[in-house]
């Protein structure tokens, strides 16, 4: 089960005004580092999670169907079932129909069953599924305890600027982010 972004996110979740109101920063020459911190802060938190911030679209790789018929997704909130495509022992891709489908994208993991889903011919990848994922467009579809958990991850990774370049951070994980993040974890046994 391999996910890849098809889609990024049309905005991050925290703008650069309010990061630099958080930080008290006045001047406009580090809005680049700040803006590249936002970005790695999100990335790190959607891989901490499972959860995708902004919307934006995603594509599941499966090898074969599940027996049970229910695939677990376990990246969300999913907000809808794009497309599904089968590929053929000679690679020729098949379009499955998703009208008779039954997704269940608030639970965690989020659930989605196809009725008589064709088996795929190719032995690797040959179940490809898009989904759209993510709370909204706008940062202010975030819950607010991960918005928090972003603006003190940010804080941290700009405090230690110096010591560790961008393509190095994050760096540290700052006190209390654990905390902010646990209900948003999915927890595996």
């Amino acid at each position: 089960m391999t996910y890849a972004v098809i889609e990024q996110p049309g905005a991050e979740p925290l703008t650069l005004a309010q990061v630099k109101a958080h930080l008290r920063v006045e001047h406009a020459e580090e809005d680049d580092l700040l803006a590249g911190l936002v970005s790695v802060a999100r990335q790190f938190l959607e891989t901490e999670t499972g959860v995708c911030l902004m919307r934006q679209r995603l594509r599941l790789y499966l090898d074969r169907w599940p027996k049970d018929g229910v695939i677990p997704l376990l990246r969300g909130p999913v907000q809808s079932l794009d497309a599904v495509t089968v590929y053929e022992v000679d690679g020729s891709p098949v379009s499955v129909p998703v009208a008779d489908h039954l997704l269940d994208g608030d639970s965690r993991p989020a659930r989605l069953w196809l009725k008589n889903p064709p088996a795929p011919g190719q032995a690797i990848n040959g179940i490809e599924i898009d989904l759209t994922v993510g709370f909204g467009e706008a940062g202010a579809d975030v819950p607010g305890p991960l918005i928090r958990a972003l603006l003190i991850h940010v804080a941290q990774m700009y405090a230690v600027r110096g010591t560790f370049s961008l393509d190095q951070q994050p760096a540290a994980v700052p006190d209390g982010y654990e905390r902010l993040i646990a209900g948003y974890r999915m927890r595996r046994l």
